[in-house]
């Protein structure tokens, strides 16, 4: 999270007008301003032990947004350096309520949104593979996988698709109303395999479908990315 945001601070510098083609009508001022109210978001849940509201406050429209962003990075790494991963916290995730889950979370967010703005000055770095295969398995077990009873999709009738990179591989099984991910044992419908970072980036739409290696059933990897832009959005 230090190096990926030291990162988004600089390559944002002297672009804060470009256009960022992942997150359509978004400048990069957008991201920077995002992030840094994330990470505001975080600390004040750590503080209060409890979600914020409203949010977001009305920040002061003079505040130069670099400046902004930098001491936000600066105090939530504070923050998790001094708490540290056990210590409480309110999450969105009822299983995790501590500052690890956090600092899990704002790793993913950092490179994910560094990777945004990078794209917008054509000045790509690498993402580290294991970052990376860690961030498959967030969005896969906590963003995707779990109760979908609120946005059903009858289209989903139990396809299997197998997520592989690293060394690593997730089975996610489409319902109507539920998608579950667990280990693979054979069976699957579909295949999405390569480098982590391909794959990271592809479940956040950050990567073309090109970019993979898939088989199998083209309409259930149509289902799965109909259900992976709502997870992600």
């Amino acid at each position: 999270m230090r190096s990926d945001g030291d990162r988004l601070a600089t390559v944002a510098r002297g672009q804060l007008t470009a256009d960022v083609p992942p997150c359509p009508g978004w400048t990069v001022l957008d991201v920077v301003r995002h992030v840094a109210q994330v990470y505001e978001h975080k600390i004040a849940c750590t503080l209060t032990q409890q979600d914020p509201q409203p949010w977001p406050p009305e920040w002061p429209s003079e505040r130069d947004p670099l400046e902004w962003f930098a001491d936000a990075h600066q105090r939530l790494l504070a923050l998790f350096t001094e708490r540290g991963p056990e210590a409480p916290s309110f999450t969105w995730w009822p299983p995790d309520q501590t500052v690890g889950f956090w600092a899990r979370r704002m790793a993913h967010e950092t490179v994910i949104h560094r990777v945004d703005v990078e794209i917008s000055g054509d000045q790509p770095t690498p993402v580290a593979a294991d970052l990376a295969v860690d961030g498959v398995d967030e969005v896969l077990a906590i963003f995707l996988a779990g109760d979908w009873s609120e946005a059903p999709d009858d289209r989903c009738q139990g396809q299997r698709i197998v997520v592989s990179t690293g060394e690593r591989s997730w089975l996610v099984e489409l319902l109507p109303g539920l998608i579950n991910v667990s280990e693979p044992e054979g069976g699957q419908d579909a295949t999405v395999r390569g480098d982590p970072e391909s794959v990271l980036l592809w479940l956040w739409g950050r990567r073309s479908d090109s970019e993979l290696t898939r088989s199998g059933d083209p309409a259930v990897m149509t289902l799965l990315r109909d259900r992976l832009q709502l997870a992600t959005q």
